[in-house]
């Protein structure tokens, strides 16, 4: 097990710890610029790990509760100790399991709950020999279906579904969703450039919603020379990773 002695700053006010173990990357930025919560908001990020999409979103929103669950112990502790260092209010890390969420989760009671799921199934391709690294990427511990099914129990009636996951997975994305009650509404594909297909899409469902999904403009990551001028402003709304 790593130690908590590495701290990656995240803009002026607020440093996240991060280990070998659990690090994040490119798609939890997108993910929470995707999701933007609002200010009045009760938000709760499922296997939050270092509790990086939870940290984004109270340092970009400001929304008025965030929560983030993860079923691992260690992943809570850095979380707790970001928390800690960085002074950040009304944040709260969870260690449950998405699968049995208690009443000490916000339940019925969230505005936005967001994922960025394991994107492989069981079995499906290499997996990590560093056990934190496929639950994160393999659907070991819990599926799509489960992570629709804990967002249903936690969104009050109208409160919406955020979340990330490869193109081959699309369709088991829309039919967990629909099988919780929650209705697609914005499909927004990511690919490096525009004569790459996409690697990465970003939805987002609303409990109880209408039949009716927009499919938003394509995102590019790569620029001329570097990052593309869109996700250099992702980046620097907290002025990190912008290599």
């Amino acid at each position: 097990m790593s130690d908590f002695n590495t701290f990656e700053k995240l803009g002026e006010s607020c440093e996240i710890c991060v280990t070998k173990e659990h690090t994040f990357g490119t798609d939890a930025f997108l993910l929470a610029d995707f999701a933007k919560a609002r200010h009045k908001d009760i938000v709760c990020d499922l296997g939050t790990g270092c509790g990086i999409i939870a940290v984004l979103m109270r340092l970009r929103y400001e929304p008025k509760q965030v929560y983030g669950v993860d079923i691992q112990p260690q992943a809570i502790e850095q979380f707790e100790l970001t928390v800690s260092r960085s002074g950040l209010k009304e944040t709260y890390p969870l260690l449950m399991d998405l699968k049995a969420l208690t009443n000490d989760a916000p339940l019925g009671r969230c505005d936005l709950v967001t994922c960025n799921p394991p994107y492989k199934a069981a079995k499906a391709g290499i997996e990590s020999e560093l056990s934190a690294h496929k639950i994160a990427r393999h659907e070991i511990l819990c599926n799509i279906s489960d992570v629709c099914a804990a967002g249903n129990k936690l969104l009050k009636y109208g409160g919406r579904l955020c979340l990330c996951n490869r193109p081959e997975r699309l369709a088991d994305v829309m039919c967990a969703m629909r099988d919780n009650d929650i209705e697609p509404k914005y499909l927004r594909f990511v690919s490096k450039s525009p004569s790459d297909a996409p690697w990465l899409f970003l939805i987002e469902g609303r409990k109880g919603g209408g039949s009716f999904m927009q499919v938003l403009p394509q995102l590019y990551i790569s620029g001329s020379g570097g990052i593309s001028p869109e996700l250099a402003q992702i980046y620097g709304k907290t002025d990190e990773r912008t290599e």
